[in-house]
């Protein structure tokens, strides 16, 4: 799994609890996460219209550090890539452009009816819920998916948040295989 790269889609940034997730997963060696400028900007935009408590300076910080935390995450030189691709929604061109300019394996999504596996195929890409994305991950490397369970739930500090409450927000994130995963090894997080 470890020359696996795969691209996060912006509705796996937002919600937060996810990003972390993703992002402790992502620094744990076991692929190489990649993300754009407008893919930070599209989750930016649709945390901007879910909490107006936050702001874009705050989002921006978050943004800014993702990108010096995880290196070599960003991909740039794609825009030129999107107008010759055909998906069902075109606003999501620039996402397949970028999964190819970064020469990723999979496009970790939830929107995974705008991304054809069969068109995705010609590209060497394949789309997959973060669920099942996170599900192959827990079983190649257990220790290392409850190790980053851990640190995330221990940054949930305000309030601090029980193994049921972390377990609690993945489910209502749509993320059964992971909740059973939690629940088998709720130890170990």
């Amino acid at each position: 799994m470890a020359g696996i790269t795969a691209l996060y889609d912006a509705c796996v940034l937002y919600p937060a609890p996810l990003r972390d997730l993703l992002l402790q997963l992502g620094l744990s060696d076991l692929f190489r996460a990649k993300w754009s400028a407008d893919i930070h900007e599209e989750w930016i935009r649709n945390v901007l219209e879910q909490r107006p408590d936050l702001n874009r300076m705050q989002l921006s910080r978050t943004r800014d550090l993702m990108d010096r935390s995880t290196r070599d995450a960003l991909v740039t030189n794609y825009a030129e890539l999107a107008p010759s691709l055909t998906l069902p929604d075109p606003d999501d061109r620039h996402v397949l452009a970028a999964a190819i300019r970064g020469r990723c394996d999979v496009i970790v999504t939830y929107n995974l009816k705008d991304f054809p596996s069969d068109y995705l195929m010609a590209f060497g890409i394949v789309a997959q819920h973060p669920d099942k994305f996170i599900a192959h991950l827990s079983k190649l490397r257990p220790d290392s998916v409850c190790h980053a369970a851990r640190l995330c739930r221990g940054r949930l500090s305000k309030p601090a948040k029980s193994v049921d409450d972390y377990v609690g927000i993945m489910a209502q994130l749509q993320l059964p295989e992971l909740v059973r995963f939690l629940d088998a090894n709720r130890d170990l997080i």
